[in-house]
């Protein structure tokens, strides 16, 4: 089968823990050994992945030194998308040595009157108590979101239109090789007269991920994540998750739009315009997950 699997931010960042270079090391190759390594004898495997600690990390580095004006969003897009996806080509060429493995920076088209610019709801960066991160939003003009008991700095987070690097990615898949791509969601850009222009946004990885699986005519979408599935009140943790449900199931709930809401809808999204499946739970779980043994199963309606 052709998997598309899309990593969450966990794989690199477990919340609470530093933003240093040896915890994402050692995260991203925990994640590529328990979840990615096993699937890659039996299936061809597309991996997408988060980007929000990273990409919010190098803005506040980048704000902090005076003599240049900070970088744009997009351009601070391309370096964490090389970032990670150098982690996880690294992480994959030890875990199996006699695989192919590219990692592609992708440009993802998105529409420049997209409402979502007016209403930032993506959260980047690292989670901040109340009074400090009120305290930033003043001094950095940000928005700000709720994300469980602190704040982050939210930015806008347009629907991806067009993945640029289409045809390359079929060609590497075709030859055999694992490909990592639309990393962060992939780098927003617009379309002009004269070509493309970076876009001042952040792109869900999510969303990326289930038109990437659509385009790609994947047979299953896997979003891989820190939790065993999707809980029926989220975020109350008191009940099973669900085991399996249907787009029609799914869209009549209320999902958080910084966790667990753009994982729903992309799942949803792909299931009911392909007929085929979609998968959400642990990264461990990946393989179990994929044989509809545990996690949440999306099923056509």
């Amino acid at each position: 089968m052709r998997l598309v699997i899309a990593l969450g931010g966990n794989a690199l960042l477990q919340r609470g823990e530093p933003l240093d270079a040896a915890t994402q090391r050692r995260n991203v190759a925990s994640a590529v050994v328990q979840g990615i390594a096993p699937l890659a004898n039996a299936h061809e495997l597309v991996i997408t992945h988060g980007n929000g600690p990273q990409v919010g990390l190098l803005a506040l580095q980048a704000s902090a030194y005076r003599d240049v004006p900070p970088y744009p969003l997009d351009l601070l897009g391309a370096e964490s998308e090389g970032m990670i996806g150098y982690l996880i080509e690294l992480a994959l060429a030890g875990a199996l040595p006699q695989r192919d493995v590219a990692a592609l920076l992708t440009l993802v088209e998105v529409d420049p009157a997209d409402p979502a610019f007016a209403a930032p709801s993506k959260p980047i960066g690292p989670v901040y108590p109340e009074g400090e991160a009120r305290r930033l939003a003043e001094k950095h003009a940000w928005s700000l979101v709720p994300d469980g008991e602190g704040w982050r700095r939210a930015v806008a987070s347009p629907l991806p239109r067009r993945i640029r690097e289409l045809n390359p990615i079929r060609t590497l898949l075709q030859s055999g090789a694992i490909v990592i791509c639309g990393g962060g969601g992939g780098i927003p850009v617009a379309a002009n007269p004269t070509g493309l222009v970076g876009i001042e946004a952040v792109i869900d990885k999510d969303r990326v991920a289930a038109l990437l699986a659509e385009e790609l005519a994947a047979d299953f979408l896997l979003i891989l994540t820190d939790v065993p599935g999707v809980w029926p009140r989220w975020p109350a943790r008191n009940e099973p998750v669900i085991d399996r449900a249907t787009p029609k199931v799914l869209e009549s709930r209320r999902f958080e739009a910084g966790s667990m809401g753009p994982k729903v809808e992309a799942a949803c999204r792909f299931v009911s315009r392909t007929g085929r499946r979609a998968g959400i739970g642990r990264i461990e779980d990946a393989a179990r997950i994929l044989a509809g043994q545990t996690g949440t199963a999306i099923l056509p309606d």
